[in-house]
C-alpha cells in the first residue's frame, strides 16, 4: 500500500511538470503566430526612391484644378486655381499623404472602363525633386468602399489605393491651402476690447 504523502508528492510533481509544459509550448505558439505578420510586404504608389514630392497637380473630370509647388525659398505655394501663398503646414501633410498611398491589391486584367480609368475621375501628376514626374489616374471608388481604382498613366497594372488617403488629396481640390492673410484694420475705428 502507497502512503497518502507519497500520492500528494506524485500528484504535486505530475502539476509541476505540466505547469512547465503547457508554459513552454505557449511560448513557441506566440513565436510561430508573429513570423507571418512581419513577412507581410506593404507597398506604396510613390516609392521612397522617387525623391521628396515639390509639386502636386490634381484635375478632377468636372474641370476643377489645384496645383501646390515649391517656389525658389523651398515655400509651399497655390499656383492653381489662382497664384497665391499656400498655408506651409497644410502643403506639407499633402506631401507627406503623397509617400503614404498605400497599395491594397494588384488587378492585372480588368476592363478599364468598368472601374473609371478609362475616363478618370481625377488626374494626378506629382513632381519629385530628384527630376522624375508620375502621372495617375484615378478612377471609381471600389464596391467595399475601402480604395479607389488606380492606374499609372504610362499603364500597367490596375491598383486598389486606400481611400482615405486619396480623399485627403482630393479635399484639397474643394479646400485649397490658402495661407491666411491679416485683415486690415480700418482707420479711424476702434477695435472693440
Amino acid at each position: 500500500m502507497i502512503r497518502r504523502s507519497t500520492v500528494v508528492y506524485i500528484i504535486v510533481l505530475l502539476v509541476v511538470l505540466g505547469a512547465f509544459f503547457f508554459l513552454r509550448n505557449r511560448n513557441q505558439t506566440k513565436d510561430i503566430s508573429a513570423t507571418p505578420e512581419t513577412t507581410a510586404q506593404v507597398s506604396y504608389l510613390f516609392t521612397p526612391d522617387q525623391g521628396v514630392p515639390t509639386s502636386i497637380l490634381i484635375k478632377s473630370k468636372t474641370g476643377e484644378t489645384v496645383e501646390l509647388a515649391r517656389n525658389a525659398k523651398n515655400a509651399w505655394e497655390l499656383t492653381q486655381p489662382t497664384k497665391a501663398a499656400a498655408e506651409q503646414s497644410a502643403s506639407e501633410a499633402a506631401a507627406s499623404q503623397i509617400t503614404m498611398l498605400r497599395i491594397l491589391e494588384r488587378i492585372p486584367k480588368i476592363d478599364e472602363g468598368l472601374v473609371g480609368l478609362k475616363d478618370p475621375a481625377y488626374v494626378m501628376t506629382v513632381q519629385f525633386d530628384n527630376s522624375t514626374e508620375r502621372t495617375v489616374r484615378i478612377g471609381v471608388v471600389t464596391p467595399t468602399e475601402s480604395g479607389y481604382y488606380v492606374q499609372d498613366a504610362s499603364g500597367g497594372d490596375v491598383l486598389i489605393v486606400t481611400k482615405s488617403s486619396i480623399d485627403a488629396l482630393l479635399g484639397l481640390l474643394t479646400a485649397p491651402p490658402y495661407a491666411e492673410t491679416p485683415t486690415p484694420a480700418q482707420v479711424g475705428t476702434t477695435p472693440y476690447p
